[in-house]
């Protein structure tokens, strides 16, 4: 079974920073993207960020400078480094992995901006 495990959420204040991180275990096959998404209450699932298997990236406008995701595959891990947080930021966040034939979640970790 394939588990992926989402942490480094937690409460920041606006302009401050978060490093989410993102661990995957179980074999996946024909891995083609990892990415994060995000959730705020009362809103649909957005995306945020992805990073191909060539290692190009992108982003979704609203995070644009000052989120950036990237991978170690060595550790099955991913990352998302936030900076310059928003008081719209705030959601929960999940991490993804999208194969050939499968597309798999985390289950979320919680991001709050705050005073």
């Amino acid at each position: 079974q394939v588990q992926l495990v989402e942490s480094g959420g937690g409460l920041v204040q606006p302009g401050g920073s978060l490093r989410l991180s993102c661990v995957a275990s179980g074999a996946i096959a024909n891995v083609r993207a990892m990415g994060w998404y995000r959730q705020a209450p009362g809103k649909q699932r957005e995306w945020v960020a992805t990073i191909f298997r060539s290692g190009t990236t992108t982003y979704a406008d609203s995070v644009k400078g000052r989120f950036t995701i990237s991978r170690d595959n060595a550790k099955n891990m991913g990352y998302l480094q936030m900076n310059s947080l928003k008081i719209e930021d705030p959601a929960v966040s999940y991490c993804t992995i999208v194969a050939t034939m499968e597309h798999y979640w985390g289950q979320g970790t919680q991001v709050t901006v705050s005073l």
